[in-house]
């Protein structure tokens, strides 16, 4: 099963994160097929816009903890299994964040279509689309702290600059959920629709998007690309940041204690990072 679709409807892209069971947790192999996804579309001059969205009930909850996890060997030494996590999140958030150039660069405009919940990375993906709309029912959540781990996927970039840095911050160290109607009221979506409705709107919208001066929405969303010129350099960090975090005895505590369904121990730890 392809954990990435690309279907085209006409001019129009649909880009469907497609691990529904798993609520569209990103594990390399997917980051990798959104990669190549991404790489068709720039291929393709046909595409005049893309719609985002995730398969199931959900968008996208973020990374595969377990799959993190997974890397760590029982044969192996402490430090080996620390080495061998840091290598994975750096592969996966490499092939991740070139994907999320990769749309940002896109001449098409991108619109997130956001159903269910996005967590972590999930709103990373939210907010660094062209333009955003959800399901009334949609919550958003940051999550990477209640799990000791920090942001990728963009989302230090891009929400500090959408929403404000102490919101921003806020959002991140309290991990609280965020509903569609404050997501709407501080810029992170564009629309709000009933939950039934929310494909036929994106549609719609993508629709008369597709109709538009293909030439001169490219040229506007170059110019505010120019304001995040830093953009890549900004993922590169985050990827190193989260992989170091992951493989420390803090991150590991935070991942295993999440999916033990437990509280997490910090204070026992010791104070190296």
């Amino acid at each position: 099963m392809a954990f990435v679709t690309l279907q085209r409807e006409g001019a129009i892209g649909v880009l469907t994160l497609n691990r529904p069971d798993n609520a569209n947790v990103l594990n390399l192999p997917m980051a990798r097929e959104l990669l190549g996804a991404v790489r068709e579309l720039e291929a393709d001059p046909s595409i005049r816009v893309v719609l985002l969205t995730g398969a199931g009930k959900h968008f996208c909850f973020g990374g595969d903890l377990r799959g993190m996890l997974a890397q760590n060997s029982a044969e192996s030494s402490p430090s080996a299994q620390r080495a061998d996590i840091t290598a994975y999140l750096l592969e996966l958030t490499g092939d991740l964040h070139a994907a999320i150039v990769g749309l940002v660069n896109l001449d098409a405009p991108v619109i997130a279509v956001v159903n269910g919940t996005a967590a972590g990375a999930g709103v990373g993906l939210v907010a660094m689309a062209d333009l955003a709309v959800c399901g009334s029912s949609t919550r958003f959540s940051l999550a990477y702290t209640g799990v000791a781990l920090t942001p990728d996927g963009g989302t230090s970039f891009f929400l500090p600059r959408l929403i404000g840095a102490k919101r921003a911050m806020e959002w991140l160290l309290s991990n609280r959920a965020v509903t569609a109607d404050e997501a709407l009221s501080v810029g992170l979506v564009n629309a709000v629709v009933p939950d039934a409705q929310l494909l036929d709107h994106a549609r719609e919208l993508a629709s008369r998007l597709a109709s538009g001066p293909r030439h001169a929405f490219a040229k506007t969303k170059r110019l505010l690309s120019v304001s995040r010129s830093e953009l890549e350099y900004h993922l590169a960090l985050e990827g190193r940041t989260i992989a170091q975090q992951a493989a420390s005895s803090e991150g590991l505590e935070g991942m295993h204690a999440f999916l033990e369904k437990r509280r997490p121990s910090f204070q026992e730890l010791g104070h190296t990072p």
